[in-house]
């Protein structure tokens, strides 16, 4: 189905909401994905803030320069897949990643992740990361060690000074021995 010039125009202006607003794209090659697959790797994505989107690459590339993110206009070949990401950049990695090891399909050619371009071996490294909520956690354990750590420090100090002062109230009230309770 051809498309007019004014069909054009507004998938172009539609493409680059989407490229402004996407704080991570990930650029595929879908071929040879089966339509259940495809259903299902869009379904995947949508669960964790993503969206995929089959695209001509003319309107792409437009809407790409639009949208200022310029570096991957030389993926733009062949049949071409985008993941618009609003959310984490690593669980759709990590989605991508799970289909290409199950079907071969889509492979990633490149991605736009905080303001720069990766490229496909970044994206296979950043799918192997651990979720957000585990790497909060151990940041949070690498900061409460050093913590508890001087806690345990001053709560020795303390004891020590409890029992400095208890001996010398001992050794004042004339009995010269401290007690044993």
């Amino acid at each position: 189905m051809k498309l007019t010039q004014a069909q054009k125009g507004e998938i172009t202006a539609q493409l680059t909401a989407r490229f402004t607003r996407s704080g991570s794209i990930y650029v595929t090659d879908f071929t040879g994905l089966a339509v259940k697959n495809m259903t299902a790797l869009r379904r995947q994505l949508r669960a964790v803030g993503g969206e995929y989107l089959v695209v001509k690459n003319t309107l792409a590339l437009r809407a790409i320069q639009a949208a200022s993110k310029n570096g991957l206009e030389d993926v733009l070949a062949g049949p071409t897949g985008l993941v618009f990401v609003t959310a984490d950049p690593i669980a759709p990695a990590k989605i991508l990643a799970e289909f290409q090891k199950a079907f071969q399909r889509p492979t990633v050619k490149a991605a736009w992740l905080d303001g720069r371009r990766v490229g496909a071996e970044e994206v296979k490294r950043l799918a192997t990361l651990p979720p957000r909520d585990q790497l909060l956690g151990q940041v949070a354990g690498a900061l409460q060690a050093p913590l508890a750590g001087f806690v345990g420090a001053l709560n020795g100090l303390l004891y020590q000074m409890v029992g400095a002062l208890e001996a010398l109230r001992e050794q004042k009230s004339g009995t010269g021995m401290p007690s044993t309770t």
